[in-house]
């Protein structure tokens, strides 16, 4: 009897495995699949993101470098010497162009410059120095005329304080005589003579050494008339 029982146990035995193999549907493997990763834990979806797609914003806003021109349209301005620009001198004070160059009945001498600007000290040194000189000589106006951005007014009141220039000088507040004058002041320094009447009877650009001689030269021909 033992061995009839084994023998039936050899036959049932590739049957068993059939079973094993096709007894799983394809809806049990799922399942089991998907308990299985049920198991896993999840990964946060933010960390799946190539961090070359993230824009961090790591530098501070820039502030603008844009200069915002309070000067009067062209057309608004007096175009004729003396004009009425508002100039602005070392002490702070607010004053006008037409009070400031009278036509006083004297050749007056306008240098336009710039605190950044060597070719403008240069000129300004030299005439510093022959300055009372010519006052002895010849009676003229002189004025000189920063047209600086507002940015830089402060660096004007330092100019002006170190040199002590023995003339007036004044910081054009709106930057409005570029509008007015030839070429609208392109290029500097400039220097300007205007003749006792208001006209110009003299222009200069940039500086040489040497200029300040003839400058004077063209300042007592128009004081002798």
């Amino acid at each position: 009897m033992v061995q009839i029982k084994i023998k039936n146990m050899k036959n049932l035995f590739p049957i068993l495995i059939i079973v094993l193999l096709f007894g799983c549907s394809d809806k049990d493997v799922s399942t089991a699949a998907k308990s299985n990763t049920d198991a896993i834990p999840k990964v946060a979806e933010a960390s799946l993101t190539p961090t070359t797609n993230i824009h961090r914003d790591t530098n501070p806003p820039r502030r603008s470098n844009m200069i915002i021109s309070t000067a009067r349209p062209k057309s608004e301005i007096n175009s004729t010497f003396p004009f009425d620009i508002s100039m602005t001198n070392a002490e702070k004070d607010i004053l006008n162009s037409g009070k400031i160059l009278q036509s006083n009945g004297k050749p007056t001498v306008v240098l336009f410059w710039l605190t950044t600007c060597y070719p403008c000290r240069m000129e300004m040194s030299a005439i510093k120095k022959v300055y009372p000189n010519w006052k002895e000589e010849a009676d003229f106006n002189l004025v000189a005329i920063s047209t600086d951005f507002k940015k830089n007014y402060n660096n004007f009141i330092k100019r002006v304080e170190k040199e002590e220039w023995p003339w007036e000088t004044f910081h054009d507040t709106n930057r409005e005589f570029r509008l007015v004058m030839p070429g609208e002041l392109n290029g500097l320094p400039q220097t300007f003579i205007f003749d006792k009447n208001g006209d110009i009877a003299y222009h200069k650009r940039k500086y040489s050494s040497g200029d300040e001689i003839k400058l004077f030269e063209k300042v007592k021909e128009l004081a002798a008339k």
